[in-house]
């Protein structure tokens, strides 16, 4: 893999596009969190698939969709950023996060589950924590089942991270904002009473709150009980499809969280809810999902069934 262009703040957040054989490209992120140092938490975002098929509402990664990553091909990503910062691979982060949650559906790459596999034999991370963020896609269940075994056999004691992406109760509203056959409610609830073992980590129902997207308590506990689930709500980041979709994030960052109705009421309803909201610098830096790589190939032109990029107004390494 050639790294053709980075961007970003060493303390906040780093942003890499890589170029593989074939001439796809993969955009990969490592943060930190401020004030909270490397040492404690570092934060890898990989991509699993070469753009997206999907196509939500909110998502510049849908903009084309060119295959699937190979397992070595989503692993170099991850060794580009851990040998860059540590070149023996010895990582001594207290939570050393990977989220499979970059570029793509990681459910619709098996490659994903590879990864999984393999990981925690590549490096000494005793902190190490993969996060599988997705929204079911239908005709996966064969992924999840596996899914559910390498969990069970490589990263129980609270080292895997397991997340649901909702963004809303309302059914028409969502599939408006993600345009795929995908798991209802119901199926989502059946598979998290299997995922779930007690005393690990919670599974997570994430809300990137938009403006008119409504939350409804009473619709979550007929689904999601508090005791398997908690609740993240971050803004809708400020990306290129969401403005061309009308869409704007419930959640500003001037705010605290008694501003938030939604959050006492699902509050009241006995979940546990978390207001994540990044560092406002990732969105110059263009860390959101799927922005950075849509400012490279945004007004070029196909070649051949691929791209020719405009590097020239960007600044990399």
């Amino acid at each position: 893999m050639k790294i053709i262009s980075s961007a970003g703040i060493e303390d906040v957040a780093k942003v890499y596009i890589g170029e593989v054989d074939g001439g796809n490209l993969l955009e990969f992120v490592e943060s930190v969190q401020p004030p909270i140092p490397r040492q404690k938490k570092w934060v890898l975002l990989v991509s699993t698939l070469f753009g997206c098929p999907v196509g939500c509402m909110m998502c510049d990664a849908g903009g084309y969709y060119k295959g699937k990553p190979s397992k070595e091909q989503i692993l170099e990503q991850i060794d580009f950023m851990v040998r860059r910062r540590f070149p023996e691979g010895r990582i001594p982060c207290e939570q050393f996060k990977i989220q499979f949650a970059r570029m793509g559906e990681p459910a619709l790459n098996d490659s994903v589950l590879d990864v999984l596999e393999e990981l925690p034999g590549l490096y000494h991370a005793p902190g190490l924590i993969p996060s599988i963020s997705t929204i079911a896609p239908a005709g996966r269940q064969a992924f999840f089942d596996r899914l559910l075994e390498i969990q069970r056999t490589h990263y129980m004691g609270g080292h895997f991270q397991f997340q649901f992406s909702i963004h809303t109760t309302d059914a028409a509203l969502r599939d408006q904002m993600m345009p795929v056959k995908k798991w209802g409610f119901a199926e989502m609830a059946a598979f998290g009473k299997r995922f779930y073992v007690v005393g690990e980590r919670k599974i997570t129902l994430n809300f990137a709150l938009a403006e008119g997207m409504p939350v409804d308590p009473a619709t979550m506990l007929a689904h999601f009980s508090p005791e398997i689930y908690l609740i993240k709500i971050t803004p809708l980041n400020p990306t290129y499809k969401a403005r061309e979709s009308g869409l704007s994030s419930y959640v500003r960052s001037s705010e605290t969280e008694v501003d938030y109705p939604v959050i006492r009421a699902l509050r009241q309803a006995g979940y546990q809810v978390i207001l994540s909201i990044g560092h406002l610098e990732e969105n110059l830096i263009g860390s959101n999902c799927g922005q950075y790589i849509k400012r490279h190939i945004t007004a070029a032109e196909p070649v051949d069934g691929g791209y020719t990029y405009c590097l020239e107004d960007y600044q990399g390494e």
